[in-house]
């Protein structure tokens, strides 16, 4: 039984897209309706390119309906908007890490995902949102390299003698040891 394609594209150009996809799962599907064109069986267009023959009938019926926009992975239109890390929240935050967080410290993903659930009146927003919001905007958590502590000047040097924590020195503790109490001592002495 011979299946025939809608002309939404002649055989020529169906090839050409076939040639000319990037997109691995387009490339197949034009390859596929591209051959039943040409007059190939469904039967040997699906022993070709290692499909069932009953999703080339399914994919020469979804071109036939819909031309040439119904080819290729349309799993991109799956899934929900997403609702907290929404364009809006996105842009203030970017704002907001203008300047440091609230506990004078650096921006971190748990601080990011307080200050979003804050934002949207949530309880909590888990921490990885807030680690994926930083992502998203592209921000990096990057600290300065120290210098070399003899390029600081004075004042710094006794700065960080002041704040810096003094090793204690360890104790040495040692274990006394005695006589072995597994059983009664013994001569090594041959006798």
């Amino acid at each position: 039984m011979a299946v025939t394609v809608a002309d939404h594209l002649s055989v020529s150009e169906l090839e050409t897209c076939y040639r000319a996809s990037s997109e691995t799962v387009a490339k197949s599907h034009y390859h596929a309706i591209w051959l039943v064109a040409k007059g190939r069986g469904i039967r040997e267009v699906a022993e070709v390119l290692g499909f069932a023959p009953r999703w080339v009938e399914l994919l020469v019926a979804r071109y036939n309906a819909d031309g040439p926009g119904s080819l290729g992975d349309q799993r991109r239109g799956n899934g929900r908007p997403a609702r907290i890390l929404t364009d809006e929240v996105l842009m203030a935050l970017a704002d907001r890490l203008r300047e440091p967080p609230d506990d004078g410290g650096l921006w971190t993903g748990p601080k990011v995902a307080s200050w979003i659930a804050a934002r949207l009146g949530l309880a909590k927003v888990h921490s990885q949102r807030g680690w994926d919001a930083l992502k998203r905007i592209e921000w990096s958590i990057q600290v300065p390299r120290p210098r070399h502590p003899r390029a600081a000047g004075a004042d710094e040097h006794e700065t960080l003698k002041k704040t810096s924590m003094r090793r204690s020195p360890r104790r040495v503790t040692v274990t006394p040891t005695s006589r072995s109490r597994s059983g009664p001592p013994t001569s090594t002495a041959s006798g």
